[in-house]
């Protein structure tokens, strides 16, 4: 349709449908609005609110577009196909929802096989008005194109691709590909590996799975049986609009840390800790160590109620307390039930169980003490004849690692992200697994310890996963090498399919081509995605001098935001301070990732924080030092490399491109600290947070201010003469 005049016509006539499907919906909602005030009663009231706002939560958002597409099939029918389902005073279809049967043609058919299909139409929208569309006329393309040549893409999703970034991720149901589309409708009864290069689409054909899913088995699943867990805040919050959009409200979406029980996260450990700890060895070590509280009862158990002296037998008890410790139940439970017998037999001697509750107990602590997990942990890791007891398959370095010594009280405890697991594990050992769903979406999962991964796995109910996961950008103490490997640690009940998306659709080629010069030193072996499109600029390298390089990253991320980009600013941690004051300095708006946000402007971000973004710009500070921070530091460069989807600026006084450099060292060899020296707003909150709960324990208020001026003085000797370490080039 290349005439002006007849493409103008027929925009209007969509348009007119758009109008007409859009006062039917609307006509729907306030239908529903008014069923919801017809309750006579007040529960009545509230379960038809409730089902009329699922009702109209399932019509979509009022003024967004009612169609993305359209489908002309061979027998002269047309279908338009939206995220939701409308219909007409009559009850027939003027839109289908995207999970449905009549819809798979769109997102199936291709010039090799039509799928029954003359013509697939794309409508880009600005709310329900039609800006263009684009039409795909089956018989042409086969025409242009041989077989033996197939097109990975089609002019809807270049025009997608090249809109701008923002803070949150958009659902891609209106360019799903075909390949992408059978990965969205496998079936449930599997654990599905989702496999990917940057830029593939893998997180978000893991969204609309869960979308297809909820749909196809809305008789038996509901959106709060899903959970979706991701590596970090900042990922949860910028995918967390994806689902709603696509009427799906209610899955649950957590961070690693959010699974097992709140504590505060504030302590910094070395990366061998934190690797002993993702062993799973420590799942028996931790079940030893539960059991090794449980104790031996006395030859005769005294016990004094009502001014008279009642003895138990120490065989009996002990016949108690082994048929507590054989039932098959959680810690606290398997303690309930020895409590319960221990009142039975002291009903059998004529006591009064009432009057001898303190005797017993007194008694049931001394043989079965109440615990906690974080109760557990800290005594475990702070004594070492515990550790020895309960860790024997352990070495004595390994022993030793674990070893700390601990809070006087549980409350005041601090701990590190690697003990969260271990913290889920003795949580479902005392008191039984925790809350469980029906289907498990788990992201990055291929930095994931086998005791993140057995964290995951107890909140499956059926064994129904998906799993995300790009092996040649794993890094951390436990960064898989295979998905055997993964898999190993998650539920059996059903098959293992791994399933790669070959194209490459966010990341720009020039940008990509420059990032795939990593992959034989990072990743020997993947396979790298086949980029699909070109960006509107070649990667941009900015040598400078080290004075100069905080503020060459403001100038060149101020110049890309001011050009209407969102921009990410992916910085090691040991020159993020100098950043953010440029930033500040050039008057940027600029925001954390550190915070868990990102802002519509700048956002500074280290590597682990980049994980699963994507930003219009990107620009890269000093690769020698992402290399530097990790023992799979040219994988973390990969990854902050390949988060672009249109400019790729690197700033560095080193190597652009550090092939040559051995990881986890800088470029004069030296081994680089565990811990960056620098803190975001959070963690110092976190650690102000413990040092004052320290102080409250250790002094009274009177003594407060001389300890801090004294604190005060010991810092400032301390900067005075600042560690070698902090000193190397570069900071």
């Amino acid at each position: 349709m290349d005439d002006p005049d007849d493409r103008a016509a027929e925009l209007a006539r969509e348009q007119a449908y758009f109008d007409t499907a859009a006062i039917h919906r609307e006509r729907r909602r306030d239908a529903l609005g008014d069923s919801a005030r017809a309750g006579a009663h007040a529960s009545a009231a509230a379960q038809l609110r409730q089902h009329a706002q699922a009702a109209a939560d399932a019509l979509g958002a009022a003024g967004t577009a009612v169609a993305f597409g359209r489908i002309n099939n061979d027998g002269g029918e047309s279908l338009y196909i939206g995220r939701h389902l409308i219909r007409d005073d009559d009850a027939e279809v003027l839109v289908v929802n995207w999970q449905s049967p009549a819809a798979a043609p769109y997102f199936e058919a291709s010039h090799a096989d039509p799928a029954g299909l003359v013509l697939r139409r794309a409508f880009t929208c600005d709310g329900n008005v039609i800006q263009h569309f684009t039409d795909v006329r089956f018989a042409e393309l086969a025409d242009a194109l041989a077989d033996d040549h197939p097109s990975p893409v089609d002019q809807a999703l270049l025009n997608e691709l090249g809109r701008g970034r923002t803070g949150s991720m958009r659902d891609i149901v209106a360019t799903i590909q075909a390949a992408q589309y059978d990965v969205i409708r496998a079936p449930q009864e599997q654990l599905l590996i989702i496999e990917g290069g940057p830029g593939t689409g893998k997180t978000a054909v893991a969204l609309h799975r869960v979308s297809y899913l909820l749909f196809q088995h809305r008789e038996r699943m509901t959106p709060e049986q899903v959970l979706v867990v991701g590596p970090h805040p900042t990922f949860i919050r910028y995918l967390a609009e994806v689902l709603p959009g696509l009427g799906d409200d209610g899955v649950a979406m957590r961070t690693l840390a959010q699974l097992g029980p709140p504590v505060r996260i504030d302590r910094a450990e070395p990366p061998a800790v934190s690797r002993i700890k993702g062993d799973p060895r420590l799942a028996q070590v931790l079940k030893r160590a539960l059991a090794a509280r449980i104790g031996q009862p006395e030859p005769a158990e005294r016990l004094l109620i009502n001014g008279r002296f009642h003895t138990l037998p120490g065989a009996t008890v002990a016949e108690a307390v082994a048929a507590s410790n054989a039932a098959d139940l959680p810690y606290a439970a398997q303690r309930q039930q020895l409590r319960a017998r221990l009142t039975q037999l002291v009903t059998e001697l004529g006591a009064d169980p009432a009057a001898g509750r303190e005797p017993l107990d007194n008694l049931l602590e001394r043989l079965w003490p109440a615990q906690s997990a974080a109760g557990l942990l800290r005594d475990l890791f702070g004594s070492r004849r515990r550790l020895e007891i309960a860790a024997d398959e352990l070495t004595d370095d390994e022993r030793g690692l674990l070893y700390r010594r601990g809070a006087d009280r549980v409350s005041a405890e601090s701990w590190s992200l690697a003990d969260l697991p271990l913290l889920d594990e003795a949580e479902q050992l005392i008191n039984g697994p925790p809350q469980q769903y029906a289907h498990i979406v788990v992201d990055e999962a291929q930095d994931l310890s086998p005791m993140q991964l057995r964290s995951v796995a107890r909140r499956s109910a059926t064994g129904s996963m998906t799993v995300v996961g790009d092996l040649a950008q794993a890094t951390g103490g436990w960064a898989q090498q295979s998905w055997e490997a993964v898999a190993e640690h998650l539920p059996n009940t059903h098959p293992m399919q791994v399933t790669p998306l070959r194209y490459g659709y966010r990341v720009p080629r020039q940008a990509y081509r420059f990032a795939a010069r990593l992959l034989p030193v990072a990743a020997p072996g993947v396979v790298a995605p086949e980029v699909v499109r070109d960006g509107p600029a070649d990667y941009a390298i900015h040598r400078v001098e080290l004075a100069r390089r905080a503020a060459t990253v403001a100038a060149v991320a101020t110049a890309r935001a001011d050009d209407g980009q969102f921009v990410g600013v992916v910085c090691p941690p040991r020159c993020r301070r100098e950043v953010a004051e440029a930033l500040s300095a050039a008057g940027a708006q600029w925001a954390s990732g550190a915070e868990g946000e990102l802002g519509r402007a700048i956002n500074l971000i280290d590597p682990y924080e980049a994980k699963g973004l994507e930003f219009d710009a990107v620009v890269v500070v000093e690769p020698e030092q992402i290399v530097a921070g990790d023992a799979h530091g040219h994988r973390l460069l990969y990854v902050a490399l390949t988060r672009t989807t249109r400019y790729l600026d690197v700033v560095s006084v080193g190597e652009p491109l550090p092939l040559g450099m051995p990881a986890g060292t800088d470029p004069t060899g030296t081994v680089q600290p565990a811990e960056p020296p620098t803190f975001s707003a959070r963690e110092a909150r976190q650690l102000a947070g413990h040092l004052a709960e320290r102080l409250r324990s250790a002094a009274p208020p009177a003594a407060w201010p001389q300890v801090l001026e004294l604190l005060g003085d010991e810092l400032n000797a301390a900067e005075s003469s600042p560690p070698a370490e902090l000193n190397s080039p570069g900071d």
